[in-house]
């Protein structure tokens, strides 16, 4: 499945277009990575924990948009984005990532 950023693949042509395709995930940030970030932040530097949850967040979340694609029969997506947010709720920290664009078929 190709899956891109931008509106059009070159070298191919979209056939049909069938719709806005979205893939959500929210993961868990749990203390001991919330307390190495806050280490992380304290002393500078990058925080891998984080940095990990967010490279998962968006695998997860693209690959789901890729089912939900194939689901609908397509066999591309354009104008790809992938959007973070923070949740923060009664100490509790969460991740919500979306993957959206066009499902598209292409030949």
């Amino acid at each position: 499945m190709f899956t891109v950023t931008t509106p059009t693949i070159e070298g191919k042509k979209i056939k049909e277009y069938k719709g806005i395709v979205f893939g959500e995930i929210i993961v868990g940030i749990n203390v001991i990575k919330d307390f190495k970030a806050g280490l992380t932040n304290f002393f500078g530097g990058r925080s891998g924990s984080y940095e990990e949850e967010l490279v998962m967040g968006r695998n997860q979340a693209i690959r789901e948009m890729e089912q939900r694609t194939a689901d609908m029969g397509a066999n591309a997506i354009v104008g790809v984005v992938v959007d973070y947010e923070a949740i923060s709720n009664q100490g509790s920290n969460m991740l919500m990532v979306i993957a959206s664009g066009t499902a598209v078929v292409v030949e």
